[in-house]
């Protein structure tokens, strides 16, 4: 056994109930490590190519990483990972919940989920046994109620009732967190899974106890220390983003029309700590603490995160925080993507507005928000067409243009007209319209510590590879991406803030070397001393001191770069290519703002140099020489 690693990966299938389990070669764990990484290896391996999403071929993938429950900070990760029923690409969804930590304990690396059952089951996973059981009496029960019905001292991830009826953007529920995007829950439902539940006293082992503990104690304090992960997100959390994007124009707001709210004040991160916050509450093992506990009918429950503010507010012109806090409680209990869920009734509000669905939803009006999340939940009347996501529904009825998708999934709550480079990311993406698949550029052009001009196209192709490597490795490897949030050094951020001189050197260095960047991602050396990139990101040396392998820095990126080309390989395989990396019309063709000319994405622009950084063919395919060299086989 592996250190960092159980040495076991179960499988189930559902059809046969046959239930086994075995070991991964040694050079698999090296090359694609944990979470995500191992995931889309896997699901490339085993899948059979163009299976039906929904049908009990296709597999649902729980993967662990070595970091997770070892007690390095923000380490409890876990990924769930399949063929979208939303987009028929990867579909991957990354979350907090303590389940993974449980699977370890259980003794397992990862959990593939085959077949279908003939009746409700959940899945009860031990360091003793594995037993499928009857949920036939759990059918129907929201993810709270699922969650009270299951063993109390237990990781537990279930679907709602919209992961039952097979809603397309349907999550998974972990304690209140939850594996949101690209309908994970809604394969959980078609295989008639309601719950997986994982118990049991094992660890992993650790290679050198003493200098990995020495060295979570390092990160842990970088992480408390930094103006980012140690002041902002604990006080404010991620909706300290509202009032930002909506100052720079990247806050989505009615239907992506328009990048600023009136009263983005009304519904910011400032106004939800002032009047209705109880409490900060985390992921386990996280010394951020950036979660929200609000109240919602009396009852102290998680509160909205800047994504769910954005989507479910200023996109559909609402202001009232606490009215988003009952919406974003409601989608939890049910089971529903909130990003996806606040784009598929903004685009319904926009069609209404101009005659192509007949509706009472519209823009600013919430007495019927609820109503309309439950009817999608449980698929009544134009909730039924409203549950297949925003492209379905522009392909029904019209309204392609500003229909705001990438692939089929609903983009995230930020607006690119005003931050290029996300624009592009957004549309390079492999799962589809995700602001993480994206590489998150839109710290680096508008709500990040340090920025770069958000309306230039130069450098923004690079700037995308290396965001979208460093996530994918940072994920794979068992954190969360919020740490990446202190890759930039405290004393650098306080230089830049005092000095002019500063930030224009470091917004000029950013933009004339972003491609150089990028090209470097493709193939990077060792230039940088690893201390110093080790303080970046310190992930690499907890992982060397857990695992006994030496990670270096070209191994990471490596490692990112393996996995995002890893899920653009299975893309190209079911068909997906580089005609698919696009963006809706409205941020392409539509100036958000006529006092600003560059307030549009000029993404035929950007896309020729980011494929050929990525060593792409013109298609957007990896070439062979890039997959050679990133060891990747076919």
């Amino acid at each position: 056994m592996a250190y960092g690693y159980m040495g076991k990966v179960l499988e189930v299938n559902l059809s046969t109930n046959d239930i086994n389990s075995y070991s991964l070669p040694e050079k698999t764990l090296d090359l694609y490590v944990g979470n995500k990484g191992l995931a889309v290896r896997l699901l490339y391996d085993l899948l059979t190519v163009g299976v039906d999403p929904l049908s009990e071929d296709n597999i649902l993938i729980v993967t662990t990483a070595p970091l997770t429950g070892t007690g390095a900070p923000s380490s409890n990760r876990f990924n769930v990972t399949t063929k979208s029923p939303l987009t028929g690409a990867i579909g991957d969804s990354n979350c907090g919940g303590n389940f993974g930590v449980h699977l370890k304990r259980a003794g397992y690396d990862a959990l593939i989920i085959k077949g279908k059952a003939d009746d409700p089951v959940y899945l009860e996973v031990t360091d003793e046994g594995v037993t499928i059981k009857d949920a036939r009496d759990m059918w129907g029960l929201n993810t709270e109620e699922s969650q009270e019905a299951l063993p109390e001292k237990a990781g537990k991830m279930v679907i709602g009732p919209a992961g039952e009826n097979l809603v397309k953007y349907a999550c998974i529920v972990s304690e209140e967190r939850v594996a949101g995007r690209a309908g994970v829950g809604t394969v959980m439902g078609s295989k008639n899974l309601k719950a997986v539940v994982a118990s049991g006293n094992l660890k992993p082992r650790i290679y050198n106890e003493e200098l990995f503990k020495e060295a979570v104690r390092e990160w842990r304090d970088i992480l408390k220390s930094h103006p980012s992960t140690g002041e902002e997100l604990p006080r404010y959390g991620t909706s300290i983003f509202i009032n930002r994007t909506s100052a720079t124009h990247t806050l989505p707001t009615r239907n992506f029309k328009h990048g600023q709210f009136k009263d983005a004040e009304k519904i910011s991160g400032e106004t939800l700590a002032d009047k209705y916050l109880t409490k900060n509450i985390g992921c386990y093992g996280c010394p951020m603490r950036c979660g929200r506990q609000v109240e919602v009918d009396g009852k102290p429950v998680k509160g909205p995160e800047y994504e769910t503010i954005g989507m479910m507010g200023s996109n559909l012109l609402m202001n009232d925080l606490q009215e988003i806090s009952n919406w974003n409680r409601q989608a939890d209990l049910l089971g529903l993507d909130t990003i996806s869920l606040g784009n598929t009734l903004g685009f319904v509000m926009e069609a209404g507005e101009k005659g192509l669905i007949q509706t009472d939803l519209s823009f600013g009006r919430s007495d019927n928000i609820s109503k309309a999340v439950e009817d999608i939940a449980y698929r009544r009347g134009l909730g039924d067409d409203m549950a297949e996501g925003v492209r379905y529904l522009s392909q029904k009825y019209g309204g392609e243009y500003f229909a705001m998708q990438v692939k089929g999934l609903e983009m995230a709550a930020y607006e690119p007209r005003s931050a290029l480079g996300m624009g592009l990311g957004y549309a390079v993406a492999n799962r589809g319209g995700c602001h993480l698949g994206a590489g998150y550029v839109v710290f680096l052009e508008a709500n990040g510590p340090i920025t770069v001009d958000p309306f230039t196209t130069k450098g923004k192709p690079g700037l995308a590879v290396f965001n979208q490597t460093v996530l994918e490795a940072i994920s794979t490897l068992g954190s969360c991406n919020f740490t990446n949030y202190a890759v930039f050094p405290e004393q650098l951020i306080k230089m830049y803030n005092k000095s002019n001189v500063v930030s224009s050197v470091v917004n000029s260095s950013l933009t004339l070397s972003g491609n150089k960047v990028g090209k470097f991602m493709s193939r990077p050396k060792a230039i940088l001393p690893k201390s110093v990139f080790q303080m970046a990101f310190p992930h690499i040396k907890a992982y060397s001191h857990l695992t006994g392998k030496e990670m270096s820095p070209v191994d990471f990126l490596k490692l990112g770069q393996r996995v995002f080309n890893m899920s653009r390989l299975f893309n190209a395989r079911e068909g997906i290519t580089g005609e698919e990396d696009t963006l809706p019309a409205r941020l392409t063709d539509e100036l958000q703002r006529q006092e600003e000319p560059r307030s549009r994405v000029p993404l035929s622009r950007m896309l020729p140099v980011y494929y050929r950084l990525r060593g792409w063919s013109k298609d957007g395919v990896p070439s062979n020489r890039t997959l050679k060299y990133l060891e990747i086989d076919k």
